[in-house]
């Protein structure tokens, strides 16, 4: 290993970022020094500009992309030239009822009860699939979600109704030392088979709208705007650190924001005319 690239894990380990974070910027630096066929330590903020024109104009990469891209670069230079804005896009939802019905189509209780998870609780599908059986507390009903994004823990609701699915599924795998193992002892399910599942389900739902584990979610927060819940809840249920992150689902929430009367409405209603006399009948 390098000096350099020992130097850059160390100052991503003092930020305390992920290993799946650390992994994936050690191959953009990776990636950026074989464009060059140089030393990383021999390139500075104008090749760093020279890739990101690279990455937007022959690879056609999308904005999130070249963002992961310029914060590993960043590592390498403080200089480094600001990424791409990147659209705000609104995600599309599942109604409640298109959830009840993409769950009935998912054929594995493994992935139907990790899915259903993910809604009933708003988890991350990378949170779901590391979750214990300690982290089930029925006492409090509340589920413990440890190290979630941001290296965070949090607690969300454990509904009686989810509850019952995982007795459910505890009764049929008597799953340890996680709740939802793979195939490999001794580790939990991937993220990646999860995703697999949900492609097939989706396919079978003929649910015409974009579905992904991530949908769950979405819906999750978006049905309890819906219902009444305020943005601030939200926002500590989801683990968001910006409440401006939990805000944008008000865009999404169309019974409570399309519901809204609009000012036309309350305008005073015109005072209705006067009939005009009956003109004289001549025969």
């Amino acid at each position: 290993m390098t000096p350099l690239r020992q130097r850059m894990i160390e100052d991503m380990q003092v930020r305390n970022l992920s290993p799946h974070t650390q992994t994936a910027y050690v191959q953009q630096v990776s990636l950026f020094a074989r464009y060059f066929n140089q030393s990383p330590e021999a390139l500075g903020p104008e090749q760093i500009r020279a890739y990101q024109v690279h990455l937007t104009n022959e690879k056609k990469l999308a904005p999130g992309s070249i963002l992961i891209a310029v914060a590993a670069l960043r590592f390498l230079s403080p200089e480094t030239p600001p990424g791409p804005k990147k659209p705000q896009k609104l995600p599309i939802v599942l109604s409640p009822e298109e959830v009840l019905h993409f769950l009935s189509c998912v054929p594995s209780p493994k992935h139907r009860t990790i899915l259903t998870t993910c809604y009933a609780a708003g988890l991350r599908i990378s949170e779901a699939v590391r979750l214990k059986p300690p982290h089930i507390d029925s006492q409090r009903m509340v589920i413990r979600v440890e190290l979630g994004k941001g290296q965070k823990d949090r607690y969300v609701m454990l509904s009686p109704r989810l509850l019952e699915v995982l007795r459910d599924w505890w009764r049929l795998e008597k799953p340890k030392p996680w709740l939802f193992p793979g195939d490999i002892p001794g580790r939990h399910i991937t993220s990646h088979a999860v995703e697999l599942a949900c492609r097939e389900a989706h396919r079978a739902s003929r649910i015409s709208k974009p579905i992904t584990p991530h949908s769950m979610r979405h819906g999750f927060a978006v049905h309890l705007l819906e219902r009444g819940t305020d943005v601030r809840t939200i926002q500590l249920l989801l683990g968001h650190r910006s409440l401006a992150t939990t805000a944008r689902y008000l865009r999404i929430a169309t019974s409570k924001v399309c519901s809204t009367t609009s000012p036309f409405d309350l305008l005073p209603q015109p005072a209705a005319p006067e009939p005009k006399p009956a003109a004289p009948q001549h025969f």
